[in-house]
């Protein structure tokens, strides 16, 4: 084939940079987006907080609860300089970044050197795990230089949780010493399970709670019993099988009942105690409240600074020449604009969507979760007129301070099943139902599966007895003949 000139036409979707930037602080959540603005701010020399004056970015609306209101339209930006005549284009270059439009110089470090500084804070609050606090206490105790080497291998086989998860015979493989044998691993282990927490370096839940039994008082009452029954009878207790255990006990039902007791106080995770928890903290996006009988939804105003134009930047560009100053400062006023308006953009979508979760769910807020009703991501789209790629970036990560708690976007959105009047009730209302049975049922004789489908369908709501079983693991509550219990 020869080679030839073809002229062929097409229809390819581009993204500019400013829809870029404006889809990307969509899905920001609270804390990304401050990050976000304060390395604008350090960036971008036009952008500076706003000391006094009105919050150019406060947004708030009600929702419907009688009449309809619609969001209140947000000011423009404060550009600072009087009769700025600079406007944004319409459009940029597609498929372009910010740095190939503007000179934008790198964001500033913490440090003026190169060198990397030290965070003496940061080195000074990290949380002690529980490897440290367990090697602390191999540092206290008289080993051998033999046994400490098996010791530590011991305490770097322990996970988080408590347990040790490494086969003893890896450690003695581990040890490479033919003087090392089993028994003398063993001995260490059982000397290292006296160590704080009670119950660490157990390897199984059973042995766990035997230690933890072992270091109470010795005349404490029915302990024997208790550890009969963990050592001997371990499946009967997980079974729950009071018969079985009072025949072989030799205890009435009053003594198993308070046996059960001593073994639930005991901690079956004893590491929780120690090692650091994951701690991850959640600033609301935006507040419901109830004032003179209508829900108020407003955004949360500590969620990012008060942002606007330096107006002295800004008369700059006014009066500068065509010089490499003044183009840097162009670019750095135009990006300025653009990320104020993307940020409004951003608040304007969050508060229609959130103004339109409270006017549906307006049952939940006044009732609770059984009185949710069915939602899903196009209801909301065709509710404000938007895409549902739309909803589920605004929506994500973005969380609602209630009366009831704080909770995420996501929480108000659920799948549905149908009643018998031809309604349709939400998943998250069945499972309240759901909860609300078992919390109600006589624990010596706990509610069945079918038994429960069957009470939901006297209440209008047909769901199999499989659905009521998904429903219930996923509120992780255990069937009837585990929540059996003595009364």
């Amino acid at each position: 084939m020869k080679p030839s000139i073809q002229l062929r036409l097409g229809q390819n979707l581009t993204m500019t940079p400013q829809l870029q930037q404006a889809i990307r602080l969509l899905q920001l959540s609270t804390l990304e987006l401050k990050q976000e603005i304060q390395e604008a701010l350090e960036s971008n020399l036009m952008l500076e907080i706003e000391e006094d004056g009105q919050d150019s970015l406060s947004l708030s609306a009600e929702a419907e609860d009688l009449p309809a209101e619609k969001p209140a339209d947000a000011p423009e930006e404060s550009l600072g300089a009087e009769g700025s005549t600079d406007s944004i284009p319409e459009e940029l270059p597609v498929d372009a970044n910010w740095e190939d439009q503007y000179d934008i110089p790198p964001p500033r470090t913490a440090s003026g050197s190169g060198e990397e500084s030290t965070d003496f804070l940061a080195r000074e609050s990290q949380e002690e795990t529980l490897r440290d606090y367990l090697h602390w206490q191999l540092n206290l105790t008289p080993f051998s230089d033999q046994d400490r080497s098996i010791a530590m291998a011991i305490i770097d086989g322990i996970a988080p949780d408590g347990y040790l998860r490494v086969e003893l015979e890896d450690i003695l493989a581990e040890m490479d010493d033919e003087e090392i044998g089993m028994e003398e691993v063993l001995t260490v282990l059982h000397r290292v399970q006296r160590f704080d927490p009670p119950g660490v370096a157990a390897r199984d839940p059973r042995e766990c709670l035997l230690l933890q039994l072992e270091q109470l008082p010795a005349d404490l009452p029915l302990k024997p019993q208790a550890e009969k029954l963990l050592r001997d009878h371990f499946e009967l207790l997980t079974g729950n099988n009071e018969a079985r255990i009072r025949k072989l006990l030799k205890v009435n039902s009053e003594e198993v009942r308070q046996i059960f007791n001593l073994i639930r106080s005991l901690n079956p995770h004893p590491g929780s105690s120690i090692s650091p928890s994951d701690t991850r903290y959640v600033e609301p996006d935006v507040f419901v409240q109830k004032k003179n009988g209508r829900w108020l939804v407003s955004l949360n105003p500590d969620t990012m600074p008060r942002l606007r134009v330096n107006p002295e930047y800004a008369a700059l560009v006014r009066r500068a020449d065509n010089s490499s100053d003044n183009t840097t400062l162009k670019d750095h006023l135009q990006e300025a604009r653009w990320f104020l308006k993307s940020l409004q953009g951003r608040n304007q979508t969050l508060l229609k969507v959130a103004t339109r979760i409270v006017e549906v769910q307006q049952g939940f807020f006044e009732h609770g979760e059984e009185a949710m009703k069915p939602l899903i991501l196009k209801d909301i789209a065709e509710a404000v007129d938007m895409h549902e790629s739309t909803i589920s970036r605004i929506t994500t990560g973005k969380y609602m301070h209630t009366p009831r708690g704080v909770l995420e976007f996501k929480y108000f959105f659920s799948s549905h099943v149908a009643t018998d009047n031809g309604d349709q009730a939400s998943a998250t209302a069945i499972r309240a139902h759901i909860r609300k049975l078992i919390l109600a049922e006589d624990p010596k004789k706990p509610l069945s599966d079918n038994k429960i489908a069957t009470m939901l369908s006297n209440d209008g709501i047909k769901v199999a007895r499989r659905t009521v079983a998904k429903y219930r693991e996923a509120m992780a509550i255990p069937p009837s003949n585990e929540r059996k219990r003595l009364v």
